[in-house]
């Protein structure tokens, strides 16, 4: 008797208990270089001016970072006709956009070039960061989310992408500002360029 008190009890602690995300994930990162020419820091530069990614049809910049990512949901009917997000695991990579130079460069040169495009992936890493920030964001909101009287799950949807749009906008406005104090005049993407231009 006491056995199956145990039993029960379990059981209804289980079921009443908020759902939580099944095992850890990690962020797949994928690295894709253009190719640059030059066999000097301004060379290098006046390359990337004219090869770098171009963002929103603006003009080109040195490295750019994005995501792909994708959602395993799952939307459960409650007893009382509520609808309950159960399960949102996400699938996120990380693409970071980067030059490469590709000819062999000398060794001061190559030795400058490695500073400044290891301080590049350090400031794009931060706006990956944001971006892991925004998917554990989503990931909290989305486990357990729930609506009453939506037997079809339909609002439930709506409610949720509304809610995301705003957690997503953050992420958006976090990298805009980064940016602006890093490109600023005197900040340090403009010290890091003036560095490998004046460079050998």
């Amino acid at each position: 008797m006491r056995s199956a008190i145990r039993k029960l009890t379990l059981g209804a602690l289980i079921a009443s208990m908020p759902a939580v995300a099944s095992a850890q994930w990690k962020p797949v990162e994928d690295v894709r270089n253009y190719a640059i020419t030059g066999t000097t820091g301004a060379e290098l530069y006046r390359s990337i001016g004219e090869r770098g990614p171009e963002v929103g049809g603006q003009a080109r910049v040195i490295a750019h970072t994005t995501f792909k990512l994708t959602w395993t949901r799952k939307y459960e009917r409650q007893p009382d006709n509520a609808c309950k997000l159960t399960v949102a695991r996400p699938k996120l990579t990380i693409i970071y956009t980067l030059p490469k130079p590709s000819a062999r460069l000398s060794p001061s040169v190559q030795a400058g070039w490695n500073s400044f495009i290891e301080a590049i992936r350090t400031h794009e890493r931060v706006h990956g960061d944001t971006i892991v920030d925004m998917v554990k964001e989503i990931e909290t909101l989305s486990l357990g989310f729930s609506a009453p009287d939506d037997p079809d799950c339909g609002k439930i949807r709506a409610n949720l992408t509304e809610r995301l749009g705003e957690i997503s906008a953050r992420q958006r406005q976090r990298g805009r500002d980064f940016d602006r104090v890093e490109m600023s005049d005197g900040g340090n993407v403009q010290a890091l360029i003036l560095k490998l231009v004046n460079g050998p």
